[in-house]
């Protein structure tokens, strides 16, 4: 006992209030929410009770939401597999003439996606698109409201999704060791003999973990089929929505919201049963780098050239025409037509001359760099606890700070609105509904996970003699960690800093839940947008907001990733 408290009384007074605030934060928020949810549904009239099961099961909308989502969710596996191992192959495996330019079409999703994606395609594609024009003038009797329900959402959301293929999968192909692939071509099997026996199977652990996260991203759909969906196909997010805003039904949507996380959770545990299970390690020891394979039947050449350009033609059409149309007046983009007497950089003018042109885009970058900011401190003062202990507490706080990574952003959404409706004790009886903090805590809640992995690994990353020098030359803890850790460790939480405000500002999917009808953010905006009644001068700020973000995200990605490599390289 005497050693337990000499060792209790040595923590310096910040070190306890930092431990108290990170208490208070994973109770609070990461918590009670959750597990109110659970009581909501089953205790809400104070006593046990299936009504909402009922209810649920009796409503013919929820559980056609339901079967609509799981059809989305298997149809994606199949179509964005196929589409995203082709564009990997074709820009690293395989010897396709213009593969760096290919390589610019397929990456636009980086810089191009959620609601901007959706709102840009449905700019297109929708009844009054500019490509639905073209084909009504070149066939009249083509029907110009072709592109809604299960189809445009199936068909937007296959090239929105590739994303994570030509990043994470192309990591895997370039790990590939080209020897086996020698050997199996010294032995006379033909290349694509190879690509089937040899190169997939070695990607085969990272496919099944994208497919994973593409049957949660088709679960968890939001904008896709809230936009493009249509009465006919309604999956569970709008559904949430709906049920979210009546209050006779708050307790539906809960219900909906946690068959989702339950969803997520399975899906989450068989992928790290199989990680586990599975041993894909290569047994070479010195790799050789890959080499790009030729096709040699011309035909299957032809072919597989023709589909390459064909699909960089869906990737850039809708970036060409929405950078080109936030040029044109309101006339050319309600008519969809382009001319060289429309260019202007009027549009582009009033977004940054108005202040109500310019407040959904102010609104957005406030919400973005103060949740950024929150949550590299929290998991800095989070890193820094599990850097120093490693002990159960330790261990504890690093678990309960990953449960939003277990729970799709719709259920932690539905938390936070059925629990701080009224007020709590464990917030000094505030209500935070309707406010505009109950949007800023869910942004931070839900990056905290992925700010946390990457701030933790730059610590680990760090040279532990470097705090014992300083701590033998006499300075303090905190001291040492500001002068000696935090500038190494710096570079990497800028980035990830970086990283989350480029997510946060164009978001939708939470944001619809929570945020205060005063204070618009841009997901919010972009989205009213599309609409039928959208006048065509509000189309024209949302074309620019657009840009705008998209050039800010290849930025971002550029001054994380771009650099990183460059100086790899250098």
């Amino acid at each position: 006992m005497p050693k337990i408290r000499s060792a209790l009384s040595s923590i310096p007074i910040a070190a306890w209030l930092m431990y108290a605030f990170l208490g208070w934060f994973i109770v609070a928020f990461l918590i009670y929410p959750n597990l109110n949810v659970y009581y909501e549904i089953f205790f809400g009239g104070g006593s046990f009770s299936l009504n909402a099961v009922q209810k649920l099961i009796s409503s013919d909308r929820a559980m056609k939401s339901l079967y609509n989502s799981f059809i989305l969710a298997l149809s994606l596996v199949v179509t964005v597999n196929m589409v995203g191992i082709f564009l990997v192959l074709v820009t690293e495996y395989f010897e396709i003439k213009g593969a760096k330019i290919l390589r610019l079409g397929y990456f636009t999703t980086l810089v191009y996606s959620g609601v901007v994606l959706v709102s840009g395609y449905k700019f297109i594609y929708g009844e009054s698109g500019f490509i639905t024009r073209v084909l009504s003038h070149l066939f009249h009797a083509f029907n110009v409201n072709w592109f809604h329900g299960y189809g445009a959402v199936l068909f937007v959301m296959t090239f929105a999704c590739t994303s994570n293929h030509v990043i994470f999968l192309t990591n895997a192909l370039r790990k590939l060791d080209f020897q086996t692939v020698e050997a199996a071509k010294n032995m006379g099997a033909s290349t694509f003999y190879i690509l089937r026996r040899v190169v997939l199977p070695v990607l085969k652990p990272t496919i099944f973990a994208l497919t994973i996260l593409l049957f949660l991203t088709g679960l968890g759909a939001t904008s896709a089929p809230l936009i493009l969906g249509g009465s006919e196909f309604q999956t569970i997010t709008p559904m949430i929505l709906t049920f979210a805003r009546s209050v006779t039904s708050k307790d539906l949507a809960a219900l909906l919201a946690l068959v989702l996380g339950l969803a997520t959770l399975l899906l989450l545990t068989l992928m790290i049963r199989f990680e586990k299970n599975g041993n894909f390690m290569s047994v070479s020891k010195v790799k050789s780098a890959l080499v790009k394979q030729k096709i040699n039947n011309r035909l299957c050449n032809v072919l597989v050239h023709t589909t390459a350009y064909f699909l960089f033609v869906i990737y850039t059409i809708p970036v060409v025409l929405i950078i080109l149309f936030s040029f044109t007046d309101a006339q050319s983009i309600s008519t969809a037509t382009l001319s060289p007497g429309v260019f202007t950089m009027d549009n582009y003018i009033t977004v940054f001359s108005s202040m109500t042109a310019f407040k959904p885009y102010l609104v957005s970058i406030c919400y973005a760099a103060a949740a950024s900011l929150a949550v590299v401190a929290l998991s800095l003062m989070a890193s820094r606890i599990l850097h120093k202990f490693n002990n159960v507490w330790s261990r504890t706080l690093e678990y309960a700070l990953l449960i939003p990574w277990m729970l799709p952003s719709t259920l932690i959404a539905i938390g936070l609105i059925v629990t701080f409706d009224t007020p709590k004790p464990i917030l000094g009886n505030t209500v935070l509904l309707g406010t505009v903090w109950m949007l800023l805590i869910a942004y931070v809640i839900v990056h905290i996970p992925f700010t946390l992995r990457m701030v933790k690994a730059s610590f680990f990353s760090i040279d532990s003699n470097l705090e014992d020098a300083a701590k033998n030359l006499g300075a303090r803890s905190f001291y040492s960690f500001r002068r000696v850790l935090l500038p190494i460790i710096l570079p990497s939480a800028l980035a990830v800093l970086a990283l989350n405000f480029n997510g946060i500002l164009a978001d939708y999917d939470l944001t619809v839940f929570l945020y205060h009808p005063l204070y618009q953010p841009l997901g919010i905006v972009i989205k009213n947008s599309t609409d039928a009644q959208a006048l065509a001068d509000t189309q024209a700020l949302t074309l620019v907001y657009s840009v705008v973000l998209m050039m800010m995200s290849a930025i971002t990605l550029y001054g994380v990733y771009g650099r990183k490599s460059r100086g790899k390289r250098d």
